[in-house]
């Protein structure tokens, strides 16, 4: 087996936690219906604006017009960007692997969450590089987002290994011949690098 050399992170549900709870209730107290989130899903186009097609000024819009009660923008946005809670392990765990190989984030996300993320974290800068979906104008699992991320930040397949909550994502990677891991908990991540002679 190749040397491992790169790794790449997914950030949502890796990296940081997601906690609906307070944003599902700000939509049931306007009116949103929140049993269908799939129906939800579809009438905001989130896809599209996790691919760069619209901006957040424009999704909060359309999520605002879908309540049967007004809501404020800026009460709104609050509750879009507050689902995330920092995984201090796997931070830590990528500060660590920076200082041992080149480290990259690759995540499906809009400018509204990208830029909260970075005021809180400085996402752009854990690692060596970052390539949000919506700048890439492409989200996993299409290969176009694993074949700009190879370009953009020189990876060479065989000797980088993804890290994604997702297996769709994870399959996409291995296709692209990366090593790839299915997160879902810190210990069993770790186990996971060092079974491909990362030290973690």
């Amino acid at each position: 087996m190749p040397r491992i050399d790169s790794i790449v992170f997914d950030i949502g549900r890796v990296l940081v936690h997601l906690d609906f709870v307070p944003i599902l209730d700000f939509f049931a107290e306007h009116g949103i219906d929140v049993d269908h989130l799939g129906s939800f899903l579809e009438r905001i186009d989130l896809p599209a604006y996790e691919r760069g097609e619209f901006d957040g000024e424009e999704l909060l819009a359309r999520i605002a017009a879908l309540g049967r009660r007004p809501m404020q923008v800026e009460i709104l946005r609050d509750h879009w960007n507050g689902i995330f809670v920092p995984q201090a392990d796997m931070l830590d765990l990528v500060r660590r692997l920076s200082g041992t190989h080149r480290v990259y984030l690759l995540s499906n996300i809009g400018d509204l969450h990208w830029e909260h993320l970075e005021r809180e974290l400085a996402v752009s800068s854990l690692g060596h590089g970052a390539l949000p979906s919506f700048q890439a104008r492409v989200a996993k699992p299409d290969a176009g987002i694993y074949r700009r991320a190879e370009e953009l930040f020189g990876l060479e397949p065989a000797r980088t290994v993804f890290i994604d909550d997702l297996l769709p994502n994870v399959d996409a990677a291995r296709q692209r011949g990366w090593q790839a891991i299915h997160h879902d908990r810190y210990a069993t991540t770790v186990e996971d690098l060092r079974a491909l002679g990362v030290d973690a």
